[in-house]
């Protein structure tokens, strides 16, 4: 008997079905041995040898692997073919070889990147051995990854700094920080716009102002209001204006590339709001079924079948105008792309899958389209610029119409913010025509702070710095999330939270290499160079914790009153942002303080003065400094609380919550606050989370249901044990019940 070992059941299924009789596909679900969780497991005076164990509750796969091996004369290895993967086989094959269990039996690796018949028959036609240059560099990011958690977490805990430091994890926090500071310290700056409402054949249309008086006028050029009067007091309209140039072009715009995973993750993100470990999850089902390749690779080819199979395609449904006489070819920009063949796609053309249903119909029929579309000409556009000549002054306009929509007839990628331009039509205009200018319009415009980052604009970040890889950024994402170091608004932009900016701060100040975007991409490179065989793992771990230890050793000496006085200074423009950080109570100076449960902001002359300021709170944010004069926190005697919570004001006394929205810190008293705890009859009001992108209808959660607390939106009700985040709800209501589609 043939044993094939691959990573997921589901996996097993499907492949199992297309090998027959004499097979049996068997799953490791995932992992089966990690480093023994303590420290001291990296025996770093001895080239670094780890201590293995199986995972707690894989001993019973092991079991299982081990009872099918005895049957079986031909074992294959089949695990992902990424860096990941073949640490999984070598683990799985190590184990087996520990216990004696490979005798006599042949041992092969096979990697495939498409789960149909042809490509596995193909794989176990070709099988190899265990490319020990891929585990080895699986063994330099684990064994670093545990020497940094086990080395600078101890410190984060002992001076309640935070939950942990990770190599990636804290220098997309570091992004996320340093973005908000950008945005608190932007100044913005006023500029005014001029616009000509201008008429021809009964056709309106607008035109911004480029010249007055012989001057150039760009977009920050007139800085205030008198400039615009001295503009408009002169153009007195209605005017005629003559067309002085006209230029026109024709314009083609080139089909995207197929998916990576860091594209994939991005597009999902904006055109149908998954996070990237919605997108990751939702993908590895595709995958286990068959329907799409491999979906962790930072490659943009495509087989040459594959090529040909969508050409004809295309010429089958869309007719010759829209298939180009050569194929389109897309060059891999990612630096070290080694470990995929190709990018991500479907395993067949002939249509989209409507046996899916739920997410994996919304993330197919994207991949679908994307992948269709690589391959069809470029989109073509008539482009017409106009230069309006009246009085003493040029108005300028640009009308662009699309004259073929070649790929765009299947696929239009998103932005991460709203920047793209609809098409403007203009009439048909030419020299010296005479246009009538009805009015203008004048509006004062500021700058705008760079955007906060979303899930897609911080992943394309890290992308482009070379930092992290197509298997680690969904982890990135959800990790940051988890440990509470950034937050995700209405809008799903990051910001981060006290615990953030105080992890950063710390790590800032003492640990420069582990944030340094430059420090941690050529870490990521050197990774690289131990897959590709340029470099040896024991001179890589070397290089990497020699200087990174020391480094250690030397923050173990540094007093807390050192760490704070350094917090404080990173964070004096977030925690105050210009407002005073003098002490109410006794004229000390306010400042950050450290505590297990969490940060504030106390007084200096502590234990003299006791005055402090929760930061745990939400409603306690730099842009809502001015209310800070207003306590957050009430005892309002009884065991009875006034707090602002999240979602507004409320009073508690430990067991029981009532709003108190029309309340504040001054006009609520305890009377007050009892009648709300013991005399509200009514249900707890629900708390909106926000709205469900699919059905453009609020999610409420209600926490005092028949039967305990419950999602609701659009007449869908889920049960859930406590309130989820927006992403969650969305997911739980849209899956509820789906449906085949026919």
């Amino acid at each position: 008997m043939n044993l094939l070992i691959v990573e997921s059941p589901s996996k097993a299924k499907t492949i199992e079905k297309y090998l027959g009789s004499g097979w049996h596909v068997i799953a490791s679900v995932g992992h089966v041995r990690d480093l023994v969780p303590e420290n001291g497991s990296v025996d770093v005076k001895h080239n670094f040898e780890p201590k293995w164990q199986i995972m707690p509750g894989k001993e019973k796969q092991i079991k299982l692997i081990i009872d099918e091996i005895k049957k079986a004369d031909n074992i294959y290895l089949a695990s992902d073919p990424d860096r990941e993967g073949e640490a999984i086989a070598w683990h799985i094959n190590d184990i087996l070889n520990d216990r004696n269990i490979l005798k006599g039996k042949n041992v092969y690796r096979v990697a495939f990147h498409e789960i149909t018949k042809n490509a596995i028959k193909e794989a176990i036609n070709n099988p190899r051995e265990i490319d020990n240059n891929l585990v080895d560099a699986y063994l330099v990011r684990r064994i670093l990854d545990y020497l940094i958690g086990f080395g600078i977490s101890p410190l984060l805990w002992k001076k309640n700094l935070g939950k942990s430091a990770g190599r990636v994890q804290s220098v997309a926090v570091r992004l996320v920080v340093d973005r908000e500071k950008e945005i608190e310290s932007f100044n913005p700056k006023e500029y005014w716009s001029v616009t000509a409402n201008c008429i021809k054949n009964k056709t309106q249309f607008d035109a911004n102002i480029a010249k007055f008086d012989s001057k150039k006028i760009e977009k920050m050029t007139l800085e205030n209001k008198s400039m615009v009067d001295k503009i408009t007091s002169s153009l007195t309209t209605p005017l005629i204006g003559k067309i002085s140039n006209i230029e026109k072009k024709k314009v083609q715009r080139h089909a995207y590339a197929p998916f990576t995973t860091s594209t994939l993750q991005q597009e999902a993100a904006r055109k149908l709001h998954f996070s990237s470990k919605r997108t990751m999850s939702t993908a590895q089902k595709l995958y286990e079924q068959g329907y799409i390749t491999y979906m962790r690779t930072d490659a943009t080819n495509l087989s040459v079948e594959a090529v040909n199979d969508i050409r004809e395609f295309i010429l089958k449904e869309y007719g010759d105008k829209f298939l180009p006489k050569q194929p389109n070819i897309y060059i891999t920009k990612s630096k070290n792309a080694q470990e995929a063949h190709e990018a991500i796609r479907p395993t067949h053309f002939e249509s989209a899958k409507t046996e899916l249903s739920g997410d994996e119909l919304k993330l197919y029929n994207l991949i679908w389209k994307r992948t269709i579309a690589c391959q069809m000409t470029n989109a073509e556009f008539d482009s017409v610029s106009v230069d309006i000549d009246v009085k003493n002054a040029v108005f300028h306009c640009v009308g662009t119409t699309r004259t073929f929509d070649g790929f765009m007839k299947v696929y239009i990628e998103e932005s991460d913010d709203d920047t793209k331009d609809d098409d403007v039509k203009l009439p048909e205009l030419n020299i010296n025509d005479e246009i009538e200018i009805k009015s203008l319009k004048t509006e004062q415009h500021w700058t705008q702070p760079p955007a906060r980052f979303t899930e897609a604009s911080l992943v394309k970040k890290l992308e482009e710095l070379g930092i992290g890889r197509p298997s680690t950024y969904a982890t990135i994402m959800s990790t940051i999330v988890d440990r509470k170091y950034v937050e995700q608004d209405k809008q799903h932009r990051f910001h981060p939270t006290i615990a953030g900016w105080v992890l950063i701060s710390y790590l800032s100040n003492y640990f420069k290499d582990l944030v340094d975007v430059n420090f941690t991409a050529k870490t990521e490179d050197t990774l690289d160079d131990v897959s590709n065989g340029k470099s040896d793992k024991l001179s890589s771990l070397k290089a990497f914790w020699n200087p990174t230890n020391a480094t250690i050793e030397s923050a173990r000496e540094i007093k807390t009153t050192d760490i704070i006085n350094k917090i404080n200074e990173f964070m004096n423009h977030h925690l105050f942002n210009g407002k005073t950080d003098i002490c109410p109570k006794c004229g000390g100076k306010l400042g950050i303080k450290l505590s297990k449960f969490g940060a504030f902001i106390g007084c200096g002359n502590y234990p003299k003065c006791d005055y402090t300021i929760k930061l745990s709170d939400p409603a306690y944010t730099a842009e809502n400094n001015e209310h800070n004069d207003l306590p957050k926190e009430k005892d309002l005697g009884e065991n009875i609380f006034f707090r602002i919570g999240k979602y507004g004001p409320y009073v508690t006394n430990g067991t029981k919550n009532a709003s108190a929205k029309k309340y504040n810190a001054d006009t609520i008293t305890l009377d007050i606050a009892r009648k709300l705890l013991n005399n509200d009859k009514k249900k707890v009001e629900p708390v909106i989370l926000g709205k469900n992108p699919e059905t453009d209808k609020p999610i409420y959660y209600y926490q005092d249901g028949r039967y305990g607390p419950y999602l609701s939106s659009n007449r869908v009700n889920v049960s859930v044990k406590e309130q989820p985040d927006l992403e969650t709800a969305i997911d739980l209501i849209n899956n509820k019940k789906t449906r085949k589609v026919k």
